[in-house]
């Protein structure tokens, strides 16, 4: 689609008139009229006003012309993934996992291998293929190429360091040893916990960046431990392997 017809349906879709989005983003109800006839298209600035309005990327504003690929995992972006700023904007070059809230995730190449890999084997793809096509796709990635000048010369991997010493100190029997923290966001981390009154009650955002880990029980079985962190808290967990019936373990307050 051009951008006349995408700021035409955002608009619609999200139940705006012309002058309820003019009003939003300080422009005349005139200017909004001639973007959606195409007389001509909003400046820079606007555009990531849009984009903050309709949560939505600049690329997508502009009818998708472009084809984004994280810049630090390679995998294709979409709107519901890319990452955003502390502010809330959208940062297009990354995806969610790889850049939460200004912070870069991964300081290791290996490490953010490890964690893609198993979720790119399939009928198709074997593990050995998929580490060597990893191997040989993020060192051609903006982020790996530009590290020195990008990376935060290991602050966020001394955070998380201190975390893991901080979980391992807990000493929770069953549960191995936590030797990892990787960004989690989305389903996987919307834990909840049932109350003896039988309500529930959500512990974590499903659009919040946490760091954390699945780990299967030392002693064997279906149960599992989520641990999961940020820098306020540390929250520990079982559940069955397939994420179903999470019990509260332990929620410590950082």
């Amino acid at each position: 689609m051009e951008t006349k017809d995408v700021l035409y349906e955002l608009r619609t879709r999200n139940g705006l008139s012309q002058d309820e989005l003019a009003e939003k983003i300080f422009v005349t109800r005139q200017a909004v009229s001639r973007w959606e006839t195409g007389e001509t298209v909003p400046n820079t600035e606007t555009l990531k006003l849009l984009s903050k309005q309709f949560n939505v990327s600049i690329n997508t504003l502009l009818g998708s012309p472009h084809k984004l690929v994280c810049q630090c995992c390679g995998m294709p972006l979409e709107d519901e993934i890319i990452s955003r700023e502390k502010d809330g904007t959208l940062n297009e070059d990354y995806c969610k996992w790889c850049y939460a809230d200004g912070t870069y995730t991964y300081s290791s190449m290996d490490n953010l291998i490890d964690v893609c890999v198993p979720h790119m084997v399939n009928e198709d793809i074997t593990e050995e293929q998929a580490r060597a096509y990893m191997k040989q796709l993020l060192p051609t990635l903006d982020y790996w190429k530009r590290f020195d000048e990008l990376g935060d010369n290991g602050e966020f991997e001394a955070f998380k360091q201190q975390l893991i010493a901080e979980i391992n100190a807990l000493d929770i029997e069953g549960m191995p040893k936590v030797e990892t923290l990787n960004a989690l966001v989305g389903s996987y981390v919307n834990l909840a916990y049932r109350l003896p009154s039988g309500m529930t009650a959500k512990f974590l955002d499903d659009q919040t960046t946490y760091l954390g880990n699945q780990l299967e029980c030392e002693f064997g079985g279906d149960r599992c431990f989520g641990v999961l962190a940020n820098m306020d808290f540390i929250l520990i967990c079982t559940y069955g392997k397939d994420g179903a019936d999470p019990e509260l373990v332990l929620y410590k307050k950082r």
